[in-house]
């Protein structure tokens, strides 16, 4: 199979195996991340507002953890799922401080209405991949014990020892499943938002990426997991910042990956 040829021209095509990608550098994540700061400061209260939404999530799973322990592994997959959704405001935010102009709550609220049919079609997708995630985490869950264990609602008691083939088949498919749903999303949400792409070629172009440039995907990937699990640790209250730092950076990962002029954002 031929390599895709990486291309730094900036004319925009309609197939996603044409859509010029630009080569990235190791540096290019932290600089993401150095942009996507810069934009949450000098939007805060947009980015504080996703964040509480996102630290709100994390105490809902708190609460299922705590009487059903076995089916917030399956719902923790769906951080996955609304993370990205809850983002396009915030990528909206980040388009709109490029183009110069002055971001809004309410318009970020309602950035996703002209591109409505296309997201729908997106997201069902991504909700099918969550579903199986989630049901297969639930059958790991149930054959790795005999009956509901109790954790004494507290995570840390999953890392017993008598819990390591569990750990281990966990992670397998939840890292097949992640990795998926991450080589399929990375960086399709800006796009459709910013170009109207279509679903499929959005996708497409997005592991296109992932499979051309995978070290400096998995280093991007390995910094969002890294900064998401710090957020996590106290009380989920990290992501108040840590949650729209990464949306912004997420457009500026997209950003800086897809050539071409974006659209007008109509």
């Amino acid at each position: 199979m031929t390599p895709v040829e990486l291309h730094d021209s900036t004319a925009a095509s309609d197939s996603p195996f044409e859509i010029p990608l630009r080569r990235l550098a190791f540096g290019d994540p932290l600089r993401w991340l150095a942009l996507g700061w810069r934009d949450f400061r000098r939007c805060p209260g947009i980015g504080l507002f996703y964040g509480s939404a996102f630290t709100v999530m994390g105490w809902a799973l708190l609460a299922v953890f705590e009487q059903a322990p076995a089916y917030v592994l399956a719902l923790s997959a769906g951080f996955l799922l609304m993370g990205p959704f809850l983002c396009i405001g915030l990528y909206d935010a980040s388009r709109r401080l490029e183009r110069g102009e002055a971001p809004a709550l309410g318009v970020s609220l309602r950035a996703w209405l002209p591109r409505a049919s296309t997201l729908g079609i997106f997201g069902f997708v991504l909700l099918v991949l969550e579903m199986l995630w989630g049901r297969a985490s639930l059958v790991v869950f149930a054959l790795s014990f005999d009956a509901m264990p109790d954790f004494h609602g507290s995570l840390l008691a999953l890392l017993d020892a008598r819990n390591l083939e569990f750990i281990a088949a966990y992670c397998a498919v939840g890292g097949l499943f992640a990795g998926l749903i991450y080589a399929t999303s990375v960086i399709s949400m800006p796009m459709i938002l910013d170009r109207g792409t279509d679903a499929i070629s959005a996708a497409l172009t997005s592991i296109r990426l992932t499979l051309t440039q995978t070290g400096v995907m998995l280093w991007w990937g390995a910094l969002i997991t890294a900064i998401v699990v710090l957020a996590m640790l106290p009380g989920f209250l990290g992501l108040l910042v840590a949650g729209p730092v990464l949306g912004h950076a997420s457009w500026h990962a997209y950003r800086g990956a897809v050539g071409g002029a974006p659209g007008d954002g109509s």
